[in-house]
């Protein structure tokens, strides 16, 4: 079911035109704008025969709020809602090489934003986070991660826990990043079906997150500090980018 929003910046609103253009239903430009990327998307919009509307600056903050907005901003219908009875299909099509990444309670959309925008770049087969005492896809969120929210999967669960069980039947491997895990991360062999299982900013992974995970592991830290102390973007960005080096040729 689609459902209809604004999104909000200049990556965001190239990223909905370039990969997922029939969804967008105007986009409003902030009249007098002299950055030549907003000349850009208007064409380009114009092109692919979408409305393009030069408006005042308080009309576009009127739209979206708080978000900085950076001189344009675009009504979206999304095009896809992943759902629960996708995610079997997903990792068959991955055909023993399935990426996934599991977010256990993030709460800030910025941090959510962030780590779907490692998640596209690291071509992350599938990004599953609870429906439940966690952020979801919203128009922060889009923005922050500057199109990937549109570009690969992700699925809200109603039990994340029941996920990870469903995750381990179709051939999953299971890592869970914690601060007190004696394993390292760089110690493991990323490159078949893996998942790798962050904890929210506040407690890290919850119990019944940890004890469905298949092994605990941990980031080194020279300094002395716990991955709880990493932000949950940068814990997995590090951890993906890990698994992506272990799977990119040299």
């Amino acid at each position: 079911m689609s459902q209809k929003q604004w999104i909000a910046g200049i990556n965001a609103v190239s990223s909905a035109l370039e990969h997922d253009a029939e969804h967008v239903r105007e986009v409003l430009i902030e009249a007098g704008a002299k950055n030549p990327r907003l000349g850009e998307i208007e064409n380009q919009a114009r092109r692919l025969d979408i409305d393009v509307r030069r408006v005042g600056t308080q009309a576009l903050d009127g739209v979206v709020g708080n978000l900085r907005h950076q001189g344009v901003v675009a009504r979206y219908a999304a095009a896809k809602t992943w759902s629960e009875n996708e995610l079997e299909g997903l990792i068959e099509a991955a055909e023993g090489r399935a990426l996934v990444l599991i977010l256990d309670g993030v709460q800030d959309p910025h941090n959510l934003g962030a780590c779907l925008r490692s998640a596209a770049a690291a071509a992350v087969t599938v990004v599953v986070f609870p429906k439940d005492k966690a952020v979801q896809v919203n128009a922060t969120v889009r923005k922050t991660s500057a199109g990937a929210a549109d570009t690969i999967p992700v699925i809200p669960v109603t039990n994340l826990a029941r996920t990870m069980r469903e995750l381990q039947q179709l051939g999953v491997w299971i890592y869970g990043l914690a601060g007190d895990a004696g394993a390292s991360l760089y110690g493991l062999d990323l490159r078949g079906n893996v998942a790798l299982a962050l904890g929210g900013e506040a407690d890290g992974l919850r119990r019944l997150t940890r004890e469905n995970c298949d092994q605990l592991v941990s980031i080194p830290m020279p300094g002395g500090s716990n991955v709880e102390s990493l932000n949950v973007s940068v814990a997995a960005g590090v951890c993906l980018f890990e698994a992506v080096r272990q799977r990119v040729p040299a």
